[in-house]
């Protein structure tokens, strides 16, 4: 052991490009995302284009804040949180239970719906189930590895065909770099917090820390790495979800052309593609949307299971450094099966409207609790002095924290009223 802690000190760990940077990036992407960017581009134009830049330095920091705190002390977000009292919790079980039934069925409902407009033949429910059991095969042996090359052939091929989309439709190129100025159009502010918010992630941000483990980043000596790993996995999703917004504004703003909310607003996309360049660049699209769809659907698999995981495993007498509270173990697995079999039954009975309204309030929450928990440990005796927030990261962390809590508030408000 002694050897090889010398090792990790004296030797300089190599950036690659494909690292759980790009897989917390990826995962946070879904297809609701993409929905609220296309949106955005149709009823704004680029007006809100430096949301998406705002977004990306949001997640950046907030991603690199829970990097640094497990690579810093040597413990996962959950034993941070552990160290704030039982508050936390309290609010944690109950959020990942609920939030893993409603997301699953989600989840599968996303990428069936994807894998209908692309091939026909199934319905949406049994593609979104075929999915689902595809996404537990590909995580169920914990190996990072596989997971890691899974998850960047996605990327590859999300990435590919919604920048070949926006390249397609010929952008303003002029009137997209006045997009740049931050201004915020009439009644337009809880779309410019929604898109600046909706840049990759929710609970998925917090598992960044464990697949840094996973990968085997898990002293200091990798802070540098992971630093860069992070913001170049970021400015790859900014260009990505930019994409999306100039699809939006080149198809959707100057047209009279309307599309849904929800993930079938993607496939009425697909079919505008298809009108206006042909059948090709419509499949293709529908291709990039099941692979932004599914790219979530392994990632939370995968990286909401080994949260789980370690939740367990400390709540019932255990550590994070138990087999157990790793990928593999008993409590990843049974995490995996909660989040594949029992939402299939709401794939064909519907949603509960209890279930929708405690996911949308205990979800709201949780940007604000993550922001203000990294504020918290990130400024006290829990965090070894060097890694401790500098000023600039305690202004930018405030700035997230206050504007997750308007966009807590509006969902908040959002799911009473639907409910």
């Amino acid at each position: 052991m002694a050897s090889t802690t010398s090792e990790e000190q004296t030797t300089v760990p190599r950036w690659r490009i494909i690292g759980p940077g790009l897989v917390v990036a990826a995962t946070g992407v879904g297809a609701a995302d993409l929905v609220a960017t296309l949106i955005a581009g149709q009823k704004f134009g680029y007006t809100l284009l430096w949301c998406v830049v705002v977004g990306c330095v949001m997640k950046i920091v907030l991603v690199e804040g829970a990097g640094r705190y497990s690579l810093a002390t040597g413990q996962t977000i959950f034993e941070g949180w552990r160290s704030l009292g039982k508050w936390t919790t309290w609010y944690f079980a109950p959020y990942i239970v609920i939030w893993g039934f409603v997301y699953g069925a989600a989840a599968m409902a996303g990428t069936g719906l994807a894998l209908r407009g692309l091939t026909g033949g199934l319905s949406t429910t049994w593609w979104g189930i075929l999915s689902g059991l595809l996404g537990l095969v590909l995580v169920w042996s914990g190996r990072y590895g596989v997971f890691e090359k899974v998850l960047a052939a996605l990327v590859g091929i999300m990435f590919v065909t919604m920048v070949g989309a926006a390249l397609l439709t010929l952008p303003n190129l002029g009137e997209l770099l006045t997009g740049l100025a931050p201004r915020i159009p009439d009644g337009g502010l809880v779309n410019t917090l929604a898109l600046a918010g909706g840049v990759g992630g929710t609970i998925t941000l917090a598992a960044y820390g464990y697949w840094l483990r996973e990968k085997g980043w898990a002293t200091p000596t990798y802070m540098r790495v992971m630093r860069i790993d992070n913001t170049v996995a970021y400015v790859v999703t900014g260009i990505f979800v930019l994409a999306t917004l100039v699809v939006g504004a080149e198809l959707l703003y100057s047209t009279s052309v309307a599309i849904e909310n929800g993930d079938a607003g993607l496939v009425d996309l697909g079919v505008v593609l298809q009108d206006r360049y042909g059948q090709w660049a419509g499949k293709l699209f529908l291709l990039g949307f099941w692979a932004a769809a599914m790219s979530s659907l392994v990632g939370v698999w995968n990286g909401v299971s080994l949260m789980f995981a370690d939740f367990m495993t400390n709540v019932t007498g255990g550590t994070s450094d138990d087999p157990e509270a790793r990928a593999g173990g008993r409590w990843y697995r049974i995490y995996i099966l909660w989040l594949t079999f029992p939402p299939m039954v709401m794939m064909f009975l519907g949603k509960p409207v209890w279930l929708i309204l405690a996911y949308g309030v205990l979800g709201a929450f949780f940007m604000p609790f993550l922001a203000v928990t990294l504020l918290w440990l990130l400024n006290t005796d829990r965090t070894p002095v060097q890694w401790r927030n500098k000023l600039h990261s305690n202004v930018l962390m405030v700035l997230c924290a206050l504007a997750f809590v308007v966009l807590c508030v509006n969902e908040v408000r959002k799911a009473v009223d639907g409910a």
